[in-house]
């Protein structure tokens, strides 16, 4: 098979391997994460101001419709559904890893089709696994980096840390040496924030990232899809034994979600994607210390409907996250970020280790 139509055919059984199979993380770490009740909240419903400043660009919520796909024909209309969406609701947007089509040019639109929307803040998207040499391939730098960016209109470059991944993927590039100054020398020249994809920020990391230059960091946690679980069913499939078993035992690997929110909360602004399930889950985020919230499964399934399915479902998370507020007595984000919360084992436990 030609090497554009196994790209094509992955990145198209990665979104039918999420919305049908179950992929997420046995234990929902954010129901670990209580705000505190005010019985009297002293707060009228409707002056609640959910709005905020991420990176500069105004939003009308603290939402960031994670990066999810792109590369293959259908991902165009998953991308235009979330764009539209994305310009109406007036929340940020990434789109997927775009290596396909940097690699395979005439991929690009089914990327470059969210440019034709008002979207507030749109991430660009590349892999750090390709910043450096892989066995019989080369590496992304500058350029790409900079096209990447132009080909879907973006304020922002994502540089996605998908090791886990890599490593369990039957395909997988796992060399690692050298990416960290790969990002810097990247942060030099172009805004960046770094993101996991589903196992999470310690703190160290976070610390060593924000030295290389980024200018926020999306934690990407566990509790959310496991990407190990999404290439366990890809090895089962196609029969690689070795490969389905490495996707099994690290299903669960990871710092779950609200504890690498903690962790990573170094003076940088902190996106909470994995597991980000509800408006309630986005406020105790934003009361952990995130600066918004990435939701990632929950839009891809409303984006294989239509549009208007993924506006409803954005408007339900905001109506959430207003009602959160409004039970413990906030006004705006400022007020829920200052908030007590109680966090509960097993997440607690993470958190006396970061």
């Amino acid at each position: 098979m030609p090497e554009e139509s196994m790209t094509e055919q992955r990145k198209a059984e990665h979104v039918d391997i999420i919305l049908k199979e179950k992929v997420e993380a046995e234990h929902n770490f954010w129901n670990d994460v209580h705000l505190i009740h005010e019985s009297l909240p002293e707060v009228d419903y409707e002056e609640i101001d959910v709005s905020t400043k991420l990176f500069g660009r105004k939003l009308n919520a603290p939402i960031v419709i994670a990066s999810m796909t792109g590369g293959f024909e259908a991902a165009r209309e998953i991308n235009v559904n979330l764009a539209k969406a994305a310009a109406e609701v007036g929340v940020a947007l990434g789109v997927g890893s775009q290596r396909a089509a940097l690699e395979h040019p005439e991929l690009e639109d089914t990327y470059a089709v969210v440019k034709d929307y008002d979207v507030p803040l749109r991430f660009a998207n590349i892999g750090a696994p390709q910043l450096v040499e892989q066995e019989g391939k080369g590496s992304f730098g500058f350029e790409e980096a900079q096209l990447a960016m132009r080909m879907v209109g973006a304020q922002v470059l994502l540089v996605h840390m998908n090791f886990l991944q890599e490593v369990v993927q039957p395909e997988g590039d796992k060399r690692a040496k050298g990416c960290l100054s790969a990002i810097q020398r990247l942060a030099l020249r172009l805004p960046v924030v770094a993101k996991e994809t589903g196992a999470g920020i310690s703190r160290s990391m976070a610390v060593e990232l924000k030295t290389a230059g980024v200018i926020g960091i999306d934690v990407g946690g566990l509790g959310g899809t496991s990407f190990s679980a999404v290439e366990y069913y890809r090895a089962r499939k196609e029969g690689q034994a070795m490969k389905e078993r490495l996707g099994a035992a690290f299903w669960n690997w990871g710092i779950p979600t609200p504890a690498s929110v903690a962790m990573a909360r170094t003076g940088l602004p902190v996106i909470a994607t994995g597991g980000v399930r509800s408006g309630l889950d986005v406020a105790r985020a934003i009361c952990l210390g995130a600066s918004a919230a990435g939701l990632a499964k929950p839009m891809l399934e409303a984006a294989k409907q239509s549009a208007d399915a993924v506006v409803k479902e954005l408007q339900l998370i905001v109506e959430e996250l207003k009602t959160a507020m409004f039970l413990t007595g906030c006004a705006n984000l400022n007020d829920l970020a200052g908030a007590q919360c109680i966090v509960t084992r097993p997440t607690s436990d993470w958190m006396e280790v970061g």
